[in-house]
């Protein structure tokens, strides 16, 4: 497991190397500080239309699927799943901290992720933030914003869900930094990801309700408005 681990961190520097060459090729970048989220949405007739799409496959095969994992699987139980998956998280975490000059906070996402993968047995319990280690969530749509990208129009991708032009250009560099792609052989990358996914989808189960009005404006709202506080660290107006 040591020497898996290694390996695994071994290649998760190289693909951090990828990454800073990436960023500089992204385009528009400036030095001009983090970039606004915007709120227009020029695509919405297709936006809506992949919204649908995803919205009808998500009722017929991932719901059915999340709300039986959900009646079968303990509550604390899929707590360490989560837990598991979100300390995988902590190298994107720490490589984009890293890429927007944070080092405080990358040093923290390192730290988190070596306590919770020993002490915390591979990351199924989370250690590191009752002894004051916050969780400081990154990705590359962030660092993006925060060389002053801009945010560019919303965009509903197909199985992905809702994304700004920007936070969507920063998933190839996210994807590379996700230690569930170096998982071997491949079938257990697969089973990871199936894992993942259905145990996410579980947890939002209970946020159904939440939803009013047109589910369309409604998720898109929240999602942007999630996006500006992640990258200014102010909440925004609400406007439902």
């Amino acid at each position: 497991m040591k020497r898996l681990l290694a390996a695994n961190l071994k290649n998760t520097l190289k693909n951090m190397v990828k990454v800073i060459p990436a960023l500089l090729l992204a385009g528009y970048i400036s030095t001009a500080g983090a970039a606004v989220v915007s709120y227009d949405d020029p695509w919405e007739r297709a936006n809506r239309a992949i919204f649908s799409f995803n919205h009808t496959l998500d009722a017929y095969t991932l719901r059915p699927v999340a709300r039986g994992y959900d009646a079968v699987t303990p509550k604390p139980i899929q707590q360490l799943v989560t837990n598991f998956f979100s300390n995988l998280g902590e190298i994107r975490n720490a490589a984009n901290a890293l890429l927007q000059f944070k080092g405080g906070e990358a040093l923290a996402s390192v730290g988190r992720f070596g306590i919770n993968s020993t002490v915390g047995m591979l990351g199924l319990v989370d250690v590191a933030t009752p002894l004051g280690i916050e969780q400081q969530y990154e990705d590359f749509g962030l660092t993006l914003a925060h060389w002053g990208t801009p945010s560019g129009p919303y965009v509903v991708l197909p199985f992905l869900g809702p994304r700004t032009l920007r936070s969507g250009i920063g998933l190839l560099p996210d994807s590379m930094l996700n230690l569930q792609g170096q998982f071997e052989p491949e079938r257990d990358r697969w089973v990871a990801r199936g894992v993942d996914i259905v145990n996410t989808r579980s947890s939002l189960l209970s946020a159904e309700d939440l939803i009013v009005g047109d589910s369309y404006t409604f998720v898109r709202d929240a999602y942007l408005q999630r996006r500006e506080y992640l990258i200014t660290g102010q909440l925004p107006e609400d406007d439902f």
